[in-house]
């Protein structure tokens, strides 16, 4: 989960003043010897160990035990499907699983020049075995089969047996693709029309690449008309696997040192908890844009096609999108600064393109691109500031019964932090809610499902929206009181019906601001048994500024937890999350994806709750809740989403398949089959429309890409049922004079329109 709430900035000064000595000693060091220490991986143990131990809510001991975690979380990252290392790597590795405290404690990097050495070398003979074994066609007839639970997997005792396992893996990748492509023949052959693929068959093989060589391969199935023979058909899944997998590994050589001692960084950190982290410089440039939503540079996004950049698509009213001179597709050959010399970027690594081509408001970079027909041109751009309109909170208004409604949907709490003046999540919900007031909406739906979270200052202001004023949230640091986040201002922006939406995946801010609306009684939550889990507090440090006179290069920074927030009433949301008033059956309810699975979570507890009274202003709550309850109890669409929850928990648990074709064509046809009396779950359609307040819908007639998405929302939305049954909800919210006065309205517009 990849939120982070960060809080104010005096409690960022407490933590500076934890690692005031740090930096002291640190700047003395260097100074007092008139050198850098040349090892920056070493400097980096030093700081982040310190700067964790002193400044996390509760750190953990650095011993054996904690020795024994970060071995397992690091091989397990470095090697999760057991295709590269041998037992005997292992055995080599295992000699240190308790003795990486001292190491961290001593800077001693033995057992990461160990283990990245080997990793090199057997990714390297990698290439080597899967070439070979693509070369010559596969016998699907032999009865064989291959398990994909690779956590209970062994490692294998030699080469000869790995290379076993890769041509099982790859079998079963092109196998699953293969019966894909006899299937769609047959239905040709047959005049059936087929053009969708199945929704079983590569997203029920659990494992990492197979599902995307599979997956990868379907692009192609359909490509030719003519009807080909079952040779050519095997040679191009083989073709189409290896094609992947070289991607996979251009994508790997990409990475370099640094980028692989992040990850035994984070092994080192995520023991601590799941949410202490290191950022190294390209991870926390990256965190910055998810958080604000805005970027710096020419607004497109990219993606690496073996030693090619391709431009995958153009960022709405970027300056690309803009100039109209890039489309999707481009290859981006050289890149200039200005009128500066061009460099070549074929072969470069996908990170240093991008930071090539990023460039502050108002310089020039020129591209070189081979457009999409073959011609070569070079396109200035003035570079801008981009906005990541994904990121951003975004409004629908439909209307029923003769009621109108507004969904507001937020895919995170964004703010930025450098310009006060920004736009951040609050702001924005505010003037999206009045809008919908100037709309005269009789209730509103607020999403935050999949939300994971950003500024706690946001959720203050997002809450202070509904009710008079009074405390949101609670914030408890290691050995300090605790400390209420009120909302002061005696407005109440709305106070109409409200329905809050959430999902297993919203956590967090969004769990914060779920629970302040749940004590508080001003709204329904409605969504998954309950949220994610997460009740704790990130602060993201710079690490360069404890280093004086830096030589070393850019440190990146350290996202460590330093302090619990709890509801008003006093408990916390950690592990338990937020359960909602009224439970919507989750086709993944049944996975285990929350906080409560972590190995290394913090647990949960409760402090004194804050004084806060509750909310008895809106009509039928307890009503509202009840008869949600009985709609879904007895809704035949929530039922097959509840009976799709444990077939998918059940599928889940399934990892042994055949390797011989006509046996995996009879347990794939009984999966097809048994599926189909889940599609009416992607199928369905609720009937509403939903469209654009009238501000957005002329950005839209200028804005092409945001018409599209736009649309594509509005649809989605028709075919949800969990956001029906949210507006369910809020008709039973109404006060019953505002809904007969409402529906006599409606009937007389009918009349007047029909006449």
């Amino acid at each position: 989960m990849n939120a982070i709430i960060n809080y104010m900035k005096r409690n960022y000064k407490i933590l500076l003043a934890l690692v005031l000595l740090s930096v002291t000693l640190f700047a003395f060091k260097m100074k007092s010897s008139n050198e850098v220490d040349p090892d920056k991986d070493k400097l980096l143990l030093e700081l982040l160990t310190f700067v964790i131990e002193k400044g996390h809510y509760n750190p953990a001991a650095i011993d054996d035990n904690f020795s024994k975690g970060i071995y397992k979380d690091y091989i397990q990252a470095l090697d999760p499907s057991k295709r590269f290392f041998l037992q005997a790597d292992i055995d080599d590795f295992v000699k240190y699983e308790t003795e990486l405290d001292d190491q961290i404690i001593n800077k001693d990097l033995t057992f990461f020049n160990l283990t990245y050495d080997r990793l090199m070398k057997r990714m390297e003979e990698s290439k080597g075995i899967y070439g070979d074994i693509l070369k010559t066609p596969f016998d699907y007839k032999i009865n064989e089969t291959f398990n994909t639970d690779y956590d209970k997997a062994p490692y294998a005792k030699s080469t000869s047996e790995l290379k076993d396992r890769w041509r099982k893996q790859l079998k079963l990748s092109t196998l699953s693709s293969l019966t894909d492509r006899l299937k769609l023949q047959e239905n040709k052959s047959k005049g059936i029309k087929q053009d969708t693929v199945s929704d079983t068959d590569a997203s029920l093989i659990q494992g990492d690449d197979l599902t995307e060589n599979a997956a990868a391969s379907k692009k192609d199935i359909g490509d030719a008309d003519k009807i080909k023979t079952y040779d050519e058909l095997e040679k191009e899944t083989r073709e189409s696997a290896k094609k992947s997998l070289d991607e996979y590994f251009g994508f790997m050589n990409d990475l370099d040192r640094n980028d692989w001692f992040s990850v035994y960084i984070n092994s080192i950190t995520a023991r601590f908890d799941p949410h202490t982290n290191y950022f190294a410089p390209e991870e926390k440039e990256r965190f910055d844009v998810s958080i604000s939503g805005k970027l710096e540079g020419i607004g497109a996004r990219l993606q690496k096609k073996n030693d090619y950049t391709e431009i995958s698509e153009l960022i709405s009213g970027g300056p690309a999108w803009r100039g109209k001179d890039l489309e999707a597709g481009d290859i981006v050959m050289k890149v200039a600064q200005g009128s500066g010399q061009a460099v070549d970027v074929v072969g470069m690594r996908l990170d240093d393109v991008v930071k090539k081509i990023k460039g502050p408001k108002g310089s020039e970079v020129r591209l070189t691109v081979k457009k999409v027909d073959g011609t070569i041109k070079i396109v200035s751009i003035i570079r801008d500031i981009v906005e990541i309109e994904e990121t951003y909170a975004k409004t629908s208004i439909v209307s029923r019964n003769g009621l109108k409604y507004g969904v507001i949907y937020l895919p995170k709490f964004y703010i930025d932090f450098e310009n006060k003046d920004g736009r951040d999540a609050g702001k924005d919900i505010a003037l999206e809610v009045e809008r919908l007031k100037s709309a005269q909406v009789d209730g509103i739906v607020l999403d935050v499902r999949d939300d994971g979270g950003g500024s706690l200052s946001t959720v203050v202001d997002i809450a202070g929206l509904f009710i008079e004023q009074g405390p949101i949230v609670q914030i408890k640091s290691a050995g300090r009181k605790k400390e209420v986040l009120y909302d002061r201002d005696k407005k109440i922006e709305y106070d109409g019906p409200l329905v809050i939406m959430v999902n297993s995946f919203s956590a967090s801010a969004s769990e914060i601001l779920a629970a302040a609306i749940q004590d508080y009684k001003r709204g329904i939550i409605i969504g998954s048994k309950q949220t994610y889990g997460k009740g704790t507090v990130q602060n993201v440090i710079d690490l360069n500024q404890f280093v004086r006179n830096n030589e070393v290069g850019d440190l990146g920074a350290l996202k460590t937890t330093t302090q619990k927030f709890y509801r008003i009433n006093g408990g916390s949301t950690q592990l338990e999350g937020v359960s909602s008033d009224v439970v919507m059956p989750d086709r993944y309810a049944y996975l285990k994806m929350g906080e409560r699975d972590m190995d290394n979570a913090m647990p949960w507890d409760k402090i004194d709750a804050a004084d806060y009274t509750v909310w008895d202003k809106t009509a039928n709550f307890n009503k509202a809740i009840a008869n949600s309850k009985s709609r879904i109890q007895n809704n035949a669409q929530f039922k097959l989403i509840e009976e799709n929850a444990k077939w998918i928990d059940n599928r889940s648990k399934e990892n042994d398949y055949s390797l011989n074709i006509d046996k995996f064509k009879m347990e794939q046809n009984a999966v097809e089959e048994a599926a189909k009396r889940y599609k009416p779950i992607l199928q369905y359609k609720n009937s509403l429309q939903f469209s654009s307040l009238p501000y957005e819908v002329e950005q839209m007639a200028k804005d092409k890409i945001l018409k599209e998405k736009r649309e594509r929302w509005h649809e989605g939305l028709a075919k949800d049922v969990y956001v029906e049954e949210a507006l369910n909800v809020l008709d039973d919210l109404q006060d019953k004079a505002v809904v007969k006065k409402s529906m006599t309205t409606s009937l007389k517009k009918d009349k007047v329109a029909k006449s």
